[in-house]
């Protein structure tokens, strides 16, 4: 019977010692790996996509509760519990999409699609974070809670069915945006002015709208890599941005004139609040219009004059409701 000689290290010339070259490659190997995979994690989870949680702040802000520690840090929390079931849904989203994303120029990056992150390893990561997001929102109130699950509810139908169907997927993704302005509202539990809902409707109405235009812009002729936008022409999404831009303003305008008569405030904040507004409006339609808007995060972090009108807006805003 032959025997398998064992194999031996190379050794170090000099020393007798087997040498450790091979180990340490296989090591930084697999540190880079793992690294690697982390990094897949962290952007699957889509971090800049947080910036749409900002939302949850808009009721308490506007009703004047942020400046109690008490209220300031529920809301903290319901942000984050939504920045943990949005990256779930991502997740789950990029999962049931996976084939499609490979075909398409810019989605076939994505962690899950171009294979740095394994479905297995991402069902477990995405049920994590939806159960985590869902878990916190209940601790913190039961009617937050239910609006969370109705948030996850909605984009779970949203990929697996009501995306693929024209003007329904535009009122499904606006109302994410509302639910996370209402999310707002119940945790701090603060009275939501009818106005106030149907700006955030509107105003929700106007990104998404604009974000399918910018879309069907730049694909072109590869439409094929999202099925709704060939229903859509580019003359019919005008026309819901014009009506949507347009609610948008009126909705603010009256809801800016009933923050002046509730809190009776002898200083014209509120109203002077629509001139920020309306610029910013007419910003993001002329980006709009120049080819860009596919990413709205992504314009909203990188345009310095929107920058400067919401944090004007914010200042404004907050001069009528903290000190006016």
């Amino acid at each position: 019977m032959g025997v398998w000689r064992q194999r031996r290290r190379p050794r170090v010339a000099g020393t007798g010692r087997p040498s450790l070259a091979g180990e340490g490659h296989h090591r930084a190997a697999g540190t880079s790996g793992v690294r690697r995979v982390i990094k897949g994690l962290l952007r699957e989870a889509r971090p800049k996509q947080w910036a749409k949680n900002v939302l949850v702040f808009a009721a308490p802000g506007a009703g004047g509760v942020l400046n109690d520690w008490h209220f300031l840090w529920r809301s903290l929390a319901a942000f984050v519990a939504f920045c943990l079931v949005s990256s779930g849904t991502y997740y789950w989203n990029d999962i049931h999409d996976v084939e499609a994303d490979r075909n398409h120029p810019k989605k076939s990056k994505r962690p899950i699609a171009a294979g740095i992150v394994s479905v297995g390893v991402a069902k477990v990561v995405g049920t994590a974070l939806l159960g985590g997001g869902i878990g916190l929102g209940f601790a913190l109130s039961w009617k937050l809670g239910l609006v969370i699950v109705g948030y996850v509810t909605i984009t779970t139908l949203y990929s697996t069915v009501l995306k693929h169907v024209a003007v329904i997927d535009l009122v499904a993704v606006a109302s994410g945006f509302v639910l996370r302005a209402i999310a707002g509202a119940v945790v701090d539990d603060v009275r939501m002015s009818t106005w106030f809902l149907l700006t955030t409707s509107f105003g929700s109405l106007f990104i998404v709208t604009g974000k399918r235009y910018a879309e069907l812009r730049e694909m072109g002729d590869q439409v094929n890599t999202r099925s709704t936008l060939e229903d859509y022409t580019t003359g019919f999404l005008r026309i819901v941005l014009s009506v949507s831009v347009g609610a948008t303003l009126v909705t603010y305008c009256m809801w800016a004139f009933e923050g002046r008569e509730v809190s009776g405030s002898s200083w014209p904040f509120y109203e002077l609040s629509i001139l920020p507004m309306l610029t910013a409006l007419l910003r993001y339609v002329l980006i709009l219009e120049q080819g860009h808007g596919a990413a709205p995060e992504e314009i909203f972090l990188s345009d310095r004059w929107l920058q400067a009108l919401g944090l004007a807006w914010i200042v404004v805003f907050g001069l009528g409701v903290y000190v006016g």
